[in-house]
């Protein structure tokens, strides 16, 4: 009986312990322990759960950390609904152009080496991006006339110009179909290449959209990044990536290919959602492959995801692992695109108040954003819906992942507002 005494005592001064996880990503506090409302944290819970049960999104999984503890994490409804198989915290997610800070660092890793410079020209790496053109196309909708030519560029592509979308590479998938440019780039069909020499080999034959250094446009910038990241290490960028990145920070769930014993954990649109998907974005995870797209080619967990997060957050080191040096993440993470006088094109995805540094959207004022924030706080998000960002004044990392690419922007806005809202001290 006095066995049983103790046994009940210490299990209830157990409860009243925050609880420290041993197998989650991170070591796990009670939200008030951070200065957060776990009242106010059941207002996105709501918000989520709402969103599937009106059939809105398929499922969703969320973590935040503060002070980098783990204070929430939760799944809302099905990972895949046609198998009636619930989202679960540890889903596999297509991250797409999440895909690009985990390159970036790479290449960072590699330029704090001295095996690469942010202001050395891309053919030092790839000579066929030598002698590039731009193109000069004009469309007047009245008479539905169309004029197309190409000069040579003024300067070569640099590094920098990669990691900060200056290279004047575009995505022709987004371009319209009166655009000369945007079908040559369709045509030419780069996603079909068999590795990323090839890619390369077939981007550097298609004209740039922009001057290299003069307009940031969102594009394959990053994919030739993993290019020179082969090249300049020597290793193909799976194995690079997996080595530098993925193994030290145990980001076991994070790869180009899903194996057999994992592919029941991947997350699926609801049915009917896939005419929302570009079908030129889209990999087959499921077999094992040779080419490994640097922009849109990796699937994570949330968990995994929030660990690459934390990194940053610290300064590039996470539990006693360092990737990157203090000042390597703070230069990477301050603006590169406007404060170096450089246009926003006709697409500028970081939005209003947001620079863009290498690799990341990073935020320049405290308001003329339509989402909440602070000053310094850098993001990036993928197609599909997946999201996560860093504020290093509120010490705040949010991970979320989905597969619904209609609404992705209406939630990662929702997202930011529920979670700082819940911010008390």
């Amino acid at each position: 009986m006095l066995r049983r005494f103790h046994a009940l005592l210490v299990l209830g001064l157990l409860a009243l312990v925050p609880l420290i996880s041993r197998g989650g990503p991170l070591p796990e506090a009670n939200p008030a322990d951070v200065g957060l409302s776990s009242e106010r944290l059941q207002r996105l819970t709501a918000v989520m759960q709402a969103a599937v049960d009106s059939g809105e999104i398929p499922g969703a999984a969320v973590m935040i950390a503060r002070k980098g503890k783990l204070v929430y994490q939760k799944a809302f409804g099905m990972q895949d609904k046609a198998k009636g198989t619930p989202m679960a915290i540890d889903s596999i997610f297509r991250i797409f152009s999440m895909t690009k800070p985990i390159v970036s660092v790479a290449a960072l890793i590699l330029i704090e080496e001295g095996k690469l410079g942010l202001h050395e020209p891309v053919s030092k790496y790839l000579p066929e991006f030598k002698e590039m053109k731009i193109a000069v196309e004009a469309f007047d909708p009245t008479t539905g006339a169309q004029s197309f030519y190409t000069v040579p560029a003024k300067r070569q592509i640099t590094v920098q110009d990669l990691m900060r979308h200056t290279s004047g590479l575009t995505y022709g998938v987004f371009l319209p179909k009166t655009s000369q440019l945007g079908n040559l780039y369709r045509e030419a069909k780069p996603f079909a290449a068999a590795t990323l020499d090839e890619f390369s080999k077939t981007i550097a034959k298609l004209p740039l959209r922009y001057e290299p250094g003069t307009t940031w446009e969102y594009g394959h910038s990053t994919d030739i990044l993993g290019r020179v990241v082969e090249v300049a290490s020597g290793q193909p960028l799976d194995t690079f990536v997996a080595e530098r990145i993925l193994k030290p920070l145990k980001m076991n769930d994070t790869a180009w290919f899903i194996p057999p014993d994992k592919v029941a954990r991947l997350a699926q649109p609801l049915a009917g959602r896939e005419k929302d998907w570009l079908p030129e974005l889209m990999l087959d995870f499921t077999k094992p492959t040779t080419f490994f797209a640097g922009g849109h080619g990796l699937v994570s967990t949330p968990g995994d995801y929030l660990r690459f997060a934390q990194m940053l957050a610290n300064g590039g080191e996470l539990e006693g692992v360092r990737l990157l040096g203090p000042r390597t993440i703070a230069y990477a993470t301050s603006d590169h695109v406007l404060a170096a006088g450089i246009g926003k094109g006709g697409n500028y995805l970081p939005g209003p108040g947001y620079g863009f540094g290498l690799g990341f959207g990073v935020r320049k004022e405290p308001g003329a954003s339509e989402w909440n924030g602070s000053v310094g706080d850098y993001f990036w998000g993928g197609y599909a819906g997946t999201y996560f960002w860093i504020d290093p004044k509120e010490e705040l990392v949010p991970v979320y992942m989905m597969q619904e690419v209609a609404r992705r922007n209406h939630y990662r806005i929702l997202l930011r507002d529920l979670v700082y809202q819940a911010i008390v001290q």
